[in-house]
């Protein structure tokens, strides 16, 4: 499993970093991405719907949304 911390990060620099570390994994290699702006919140599920990665919400608060994506 990866893990990214993108909480420093606003979008699109966010969605920008998640789509380069998918990039670099295998297939059914895990990518965990911890997520705090609210675009970011928004976008980077939306993306990951579009282009059908299977994922799941770890933690999704007034904070941060953790995100588990499988590639």
């Amino acid at each position: 499993m990866v893990f990214i911390d993108l909480t420093a990060l606003r979008c699109p620099l966010a969605l920008v970093k998640v789509k380069l570390a998918l990039k670099k994994l295998n297939c059914d290699d895990v990518l965990r991405v911890t997520l705090s702006d609210t675009g970011s919140r928004q976008d980077v599920p939306r993306f990951l719907k579009k282009v059908g990665y299977r994922y799941s919400e770890v933690r999704n608060d007034d904070r941060v949304l953790i995100l588990e994506i499988v590639k």
